[in-house]
């Protein structure tokens, strides 16, 4: 659109009928009552600097959606570290470490607590530093700003105050919450796409008052000053009270004068605005809800383990506490040589009591190591190097935007392998907001053989899945009755055509001017005539090219607009009372150019759902063009209207099928007398004042868009973003459930859920909406009760069917979940959604969405993931135990609140059912592996205890312990939970039910959990008992040398090593040389340590001397007992892992033996046949719109067959 005032033009505001612009007069109305609680901001125009004090202090347009600042990073941080329990112990124990009676050096239990806690807190500091960065990204945008003076300059977002005047220029965002003051339109109109918030692609439009129209330049607003009265920041993004003090009057406000942030402003070149809420006070941010602190359903488990540990290791101190006050009361007087040289508290017979005290805290230090201190740091270490391999995902790369997927924080990773519910937002997520014409129905004939999407991607799946079946009888139906839906291209076509925005309709008969061949070619004039006239769109002339682009409210209109101007009825002008048309005909070789007189717009609403226009043609012929939805043109139609009714009915519900929009066109002839009489009563109810005008003039319009005459039908292909069909195919096949929050109206919604095949024919739709919104106590009483009944009818319907196919799709209003979600009705609400194979919830505001998330995730106790890519989608993306965001093209304020951020929805497929499933058992496997090891080592220090008379002395060097918590044992586990692979990222795609193991936790219940931690008893025992055989009561050397504590502690100690990294070696399923130096190079590390340890002086190193080279290393009996501890403990795994793959395997286990024998290449029919059973049963998808298109097709199949089979019958009894 051109710089500057477009008022020479047009002014847009004649075109209007209804609830866009409301006469000046109205203006003069009573303003409203603002008072009380709720109503009581005051914002003082062009004096942004008054509410920088008190009593205002409004807050500024600086936002923020990170979890720490300067300030609460330690407290916050640390509140985090210990709201583990583990780290709660380890702290008590650090701190009673440096008392004498601590079993321990404080090096040894502070040093491993702070790097534990250290290494989490820089994780958690990295991550929010990059939400801080995108957050800076936002608020250091720029925007024109009133300076004084009349000047305007620029200035960064986060410094804009309330009362500070804006101007926003053509396709940027509204950076706070305005009041419309003027326009580049003469009369104060603009056009606002809200997509970010509520997720519709129409363009919405806003008037200013007529009072503030002459601000229209920078100087006007030298002088200006005013005064807004108005509600408190508020939620509610469609409702706005307040009034307007200026020039002595007050004018009252309305929502329509309200420019929201993150909103944009398109087909207007600039506004003038006053901010009225800024910041965390504006209606997008209000729906948002403070960054929450997600934990893992995983993590939240684990701490329950602990406490189950924690429980252990308080009944095996009371027990060694128990054992020494028995000791010290009884037997110690007898152990004079013994006696310390001064009494102490600790050991003191006469206080036997205290000292078994003493020696419980003692024991709660000494067995402490069955807690295992580095879990959480290996967890930390291992999540952040999963996060980069999501973040280095090739396929997850979006080449056309260039942006990879990341992870902006890696404490949800193995909860990606658990979702059982996907809540997505459509416009921006689903689909890419590019409406295309694919096909018409014109006068009963159908025209456009190029396929739908959806029709490609259903023909792909059913050819492959009948090339799976088995059966005969099903081989003769693929030969001789599926037919699948084909691209066909034009005969004299020789190549692709380029492609053309908004049109993909392919067809000679109607190309080219061919149309005029056809029988119907009156018709067809006519249709096409209807395109290009009925619809409120301006042409723009593109300066490079010269050919005309299209502005309208509505991508349906572009399309139809593209599709006219492809057919040869070019849209080129429209003035304040006409449109042209430049028509091309084969007979002509020039085109023509014809005006048609705009007498009337009767402007579509989502009440009306449709729209016309009256036009006089240059013949002087009056005729009513008119398009909508087709339920409303047909009960319309005059009983001469109705001759392509049932055909036209056919080809839409075709279309309907296809996933495609549809529309109906009709159009009714005129005389003068006929229409000058209704103008007359028309014209009186447009200038009309009061609450009755809108509907004086809906009863008006609905006497002249009667008695039609039906011409065809129109159908655009909302263009879903690639791969969301496949996809949302793929998730069904997996077992996750997906639910639709859309602020699109309910057809829009349906009409995606059949393009991506959340909805299908033959699927019952349950509709619940509401029969009326007035406020009045007893109306809404009646609402809530009719709403509660369609829901117990549906639930009924539900529960009474009893064809196992058949699938419920429910669709329910924001007004009506308005009352759904309420307390007393919520859990109702939530069982019937549950019992439905798709959800779609239209017209829902943010909030409704995050409550419904909300009530998912606590009514059924499954873990939810949310998808969006707009503003309005960040409370349910925060409300959802994970949330996922769309980096598309309108801001990043859903990016920006997210757990995982992807370019395209298809790449959740690929995050869900490959990452998530390796991340989950890559996490589970992790953890019971982590318990495993500590238990094997941490008992060995109990049975020491009590053949020594619970003497509180570790057989261990501190050091050692230090080894094996951050070294020896935590580095092959670090790399079974990064590099771990059960199967390969094909085959998890290639069966997607092997998904189903996380979100049935198959790997982490505790059978597999107390499973581990028995097998961590075997071994603890296995190694104490061979140990104590070789060195209790023999020479362990063949000098005849017998071992000391040292000797006997390091022995267990290299078998605990040995025991464990070979458990972890036979535990993978995937090795890499990574794998191998981690876990070879661990006890190889444990020798060199144990060399250069011993190497030292004695004064650091006591006992433990040359351990290794003197003592250890010459005696054939370590080497031995080593060997044989190994061997016995792994045996036990061995056979456990041995008779469950034989006898008892799981998927994987198959799938593995299938591709180790290479039986997949050997034998593809089997190889097939395994694929087809790994799919979780599914009523949505593709596979469900196939398998149901095929038992039709059997169905009538083996009717035909019985008929036949009578007719045998009966001929063979004549």
């Amino acid at each position: 659109m051109a710089h500057g005032r477009i008022r020479a033009r047009i002014r847009r505001s004649h075109l209007y009928t209804f609830a866009c612009l409301r006469p000046s007069t109205v203006e003069g109305d009573e303003p409203h009552s603002i008072q009380g609680p709720g109503y009581s901001r005051r914002v003082h125009c062009n004096a942004s600097h008054m509410h920088k004090k008190k009593p205002l202090n409004y807050s500024s347009n600086y936002i923020s959606t990170t979890r720490y600042n300067v300030i609460t990073f330690l407290p916050k941080a640390f509140f985090e570290q210990f709201r583990r329990v583990a780290n709660i112990y380890f702290l008590v124990a650090a701190i009673c470490s440096l008392f004498a009676f601590s079993p321990f050096t404080p090096l040894s239990m502070i040093a491993p607590l702070a790097f534990v806690l250290g290494v989490s807190m820089a994780k958690e500091a990295v991550e929010d530093w990059h939400r801080f960065i995108q957050d800076l990204k936002v608020n250091t945008r720029k925007a024109r700003v009133h300076k004084g003076g009349g000047i305007f300059g620029r200035k960064q977002w986060r410094k804009i105050r309330v009362g500070d005047v804006v101007k926003v220029e053509k396709d940027k965002f509204f950076p706070a919450d305005l009041l419309l003051l003027s326009s580049s339109y003469e009369d104060g109109l603009c056009y606002v796409e809200t997509m970010n918030l509520d997720g519709e692609t129409n363009l919405k439009v806003k008037r200013a008052l007529e009072v503030t129209l002459p601000l229209d330049s920078d100087e006007s607003f030298k002088d200006f000053a005013g005064v807004i009265r108005c509600e408190d920041p508020n939620p509610s993004l469609y409702t706005f009270v307040g009034n307007l003090e200026y020039d002595r009057q007050i004018y009252p406000l309305d929502p329509s004068q309200i420019l929201l942030r993150d909103s944009k402003l398109r087909n207007t070149s600039y506004i003038y605005g006053v901010v009225v809420f800024a910041g965390q006070d504006s209606k997008v941010m209000q729906n948002s809800t403070k960054s929450p602190s997600k934990r893992s359903s995983v993590e939240k488990k684990m701490d329950r383990i602990i406490y189950v540990l924690l429980a252990t290791l308080l009944a095996l101190s009371i027990i060694s506490s128990m054992g020494f006050f028995i000791q010290t009361k009884y037997q110690m007087p007898d152990w004079w040589y013994l006696e310390p040289q001064s009494p102490q508290f600790c050991y003191d017979p006469d206080q036997a009591a205290a000292s078994g005290f003493c020696h419980f805290i003692t024991a709660l230090m000494l067995y402490g190591y069955l807690i295992p201190i580095s879990l959480y740091v290996s967890i930390e270490v291992v999540k952040f190097l999963q996060a980069i391999f999501i973040n280095q995902d090739i396929n997850m790369y979006d080449e056309e935007s260039g942006v990879p997927a990341q992870a902006r924080t890696s404490n949800l990773n193995e909860e990606l392998g658990q979702v059982d519910t996907v809540l997505s937002d459509k416009t921006g997520t689903l689909t890419c907001n590019q409406m295309d014409f694919l096909k018409c129905s014109i006068a009963g004939t159908a025209f456009g053989v190029r396929a739908s999407e959806v029709e490609i991607a259903a023909a792909k799946k059913m050819a492959i899945d009948t090339e799976e079946q088995e059966s005969d009888d099903l081989s003769h139906l693929r030969a001789s009755e599926i037919k699948l839906e084909r691209v066909v291209t034009s005969a004299g076509e020789k190549g692709p055509k380029p492609s053309i925005k908004g049109f993909s309709f392919d067809d000679s008969r109607l190309m080219g001017g061919n149309w005029m061949k056809e029988s119907n070619a009156d018709m067809i004039l006519l249709f096409l005539r209807i395109l290009a006239v009925c619809h409120a769109a301006i042409p723009e002339v593109n300066e490079e090219t010269g050919d005309f682009n299209y502005e309208a409210e509505s991508p349906d209109e572009i399309a139809f607009l593209v599709a006219a101007k492809e057919f040869g009825f070019e849209f080129v002008r429209r003035t304040q009372s006409s449109v042209f048309v430049r028509e091309r005909y084969p007979s002509s070789g020039n085109p023509i150019e014809r005006e048609y007189k705009i007498l009337n717009l009767l402007d579509f609403t989502s009440k009306r759902k449709r729209m016309s226009v009256i036009v006089r043609d240059e013949n002087g012929q009056i005729m009513l063009m008119c398009k909508g939805a087709d339920s409303i043109i047909f009960e319309r139609l005059a009983k001469n209207g109705r001759t392509y009714e049932e055909s036209t009915t056919r080809h839409l519900n075709e279309y309907g099928e296809a996933g495609l929009r549809t529309l109906a066109l009709a159009y009714k002839p005129l005389d003068e007398a006929e229409y000058t009489a209704w103008n007359n009563e028309f014209v009186k109810a447009k200038t009309s004042i009061g609450v009755d005008r809108e509907a004086m003039l809906e009863k008006v319009s609905d006497m002249m868009e009667r008695e039609l005459i039906l011409v065809g039908a129109t159908a655009v292909e909302d263009k879903l973003q690639k791969g969301v069909p496949q996809c949302i195919d793929k998730l069904a096949q997996a077992g996750l459930k997906i639910w639709v929050l859309t602020g699109d109206k309910m057809e829009t919604a349906i009409n995606i859920g059949f393009a991506c095949s959340l909805l299908r024919q033959g699927m019952k739709q349950i509709c619940i909406s509401a029969m009326n919104s007035d406020t009045n106590p007893d109306v809404k009483k009646a609402v809530k009760e009719d709403i509660s009944m369609q829901m117990t009818n549906a639930s009924q319907m539900i529960n009474l069917e009893k064809d196992p196919h058949a699938a419920f799709a429910l669709i329910i209003d924001g007004k009506s979940l308005t009352y759904a979600l309420e307390d007393d009705m919520k859990h109702q609400f939530l069982r019937l959604a549950v019992d439905c194979a798709s959800v779609i919830c239209c017209r829902v505001s943010p909030k409704q969405k995050a409550l419904v998330t909300r009530l998912v995730k606590e009514g059924t106790g499954k873990t939810t993931l949310a998808i969006g890519d707009g503003a309005n989608d960040v409370g349910m993306i925060q409300e959802a135990d994970i949330g996922v965001g769309i980096s598309g093209v309108e801001g990043m304020q859903a990016v920006m609140a997210s757990d995982f951020a992807i370019a395209q929805f298809r790449f959740l497929e690929r995050l869900l059912v490959v990452h998530g499933h390796w991340c989950y058992k890559r996490i589970t496997h992790m953890i019971c592996y982590f318990f495993y090891k500590n238990i094997a080592f941490g008992l060995t220090f109990f049975y020491f205890e009590a053949v020594t008379g619970f003497s509180g002395q570790s057989i261990y060097d501190d050091w050692y312990m230090i080894l094996f918590n951050v070294f020896v044992t935590s580095i092959p586990v670090i790399s079974l939970g990064v590099f771990e692979q059960d199967v390969s990222s094909e085959i998890c795609l290639q069966f997607p039910a092997l998904y189903q193991q996380g979100p049935r936790n198959l790997f982490f219940n505790w059978q597999n959990i107390l499973g581990m931690m028995f097998n961590g008893l075997i071994a603890s025992i296995i190694i104490f008992l061979f140990n104590v055989l070789l060195f209790a009561e023999q020479a362990f050397r063949s000098g005849g040398q017998t071992a000391d504590m040292a000797v006997m502690g390091t022995s267990m100690f290299t078998c605990v090593v040995w025991v464990v990294n070979c458990q972890i070696a036979l535990s993978m399923s995937h090795f890499t040389w990574f794998q191998h130096i981690f876990i070879w190079g661990s006890i190889a590390l444990w020798y060199l340590s144990l060399f250069v340890y011993g190497m030292l002086s004695p004064e650091y190193t006591g006992n433990v001397y040359q351990i290794l080279v003197e003592v250890l290393s010459p005696s054939v009996g370590f080497w031995w007992i080593v060997l044989v501890v190994t061997v016995t403990c792994n045996l036990f795994y061995f056979l456990h892992i041995s008779i469950q793959r034989c006898f008892y395997p799981m998927d994987h286990h198959i799938i593995q033996e299938i591709k180790y024998s290479k039986k997949d290449v050997e034998d593809k029919h089997m190889w097939t046949r395994e694929r087809s059973k790994a799919r979780q049963e599914t009523k949505i998808g593709f596979t469900a719109r196939v398998e149901a298109k095929i038992r039709h097709l059997k169905g009538k199949l083996q009717k035909r067959q019985s008929i036949l089979g009578m007719h045998c019958a009966v001929a063979t009894s004549r």
